[in-house]
């Protein structure tokens, strides 16, 4: 059965840093896109970066280009958000998500498009 599950959350502030982590089991992995989405309250859901399990290519939310960096750990299924000049804009509930990478190439912003999530884990920066 698959399962994503995440950890690393916490409170930090403004200009600190966070690594968050998503830890999968039941996956065969090689075709897979994994991806961080962020939930703000009251706002819908957004994909804040991606990467492809087989081949590290990754893309980011303009938003958080050149201040977060995703990246896996093939050998522990492990993917992370190393999160740096954190922002209090930055505060939201965030959320693994992982897909086929046939279905999610072109459309990784999209929610509706993953099948797999993780329970999430709250990010908050105060000013």
């Amino acid at each position: 059965r698959e399962q994503l599950v995440e950890s690393g959350g916490g409170a930090v502030q403004s200009g600190g840093s966070l690594r968050l982590s998503c830890t999968a089991s039941g996956f065969y992995f090689s075709r897979y896109c994994l991806t961080w989405f962020r939930q703000r309250p009251g706002q819908e859901r957004e994909g804040v970066a991606a990467i492809n399990y087989g081949d590290d290519a990754s893309t980011y939310a303009d938003s958080v280009e050149g201040r977060f960096t995703i990246s896996q750990d093939n050998a522990k299924d492990t993917l992370y958000l190393q999160m740096n000049s954190l922002k209090p804009e930055d505060t939201a509930m965030y959320y693994c998500a992982a897909d086929d990478l046939r279905k999610i190439y072109g459309v990784w912003r999209c929610p509706a498009e993953y099948t797999y999530w993780g329970q999430g884990t709250q990010v908050t920066v105060s000013s």
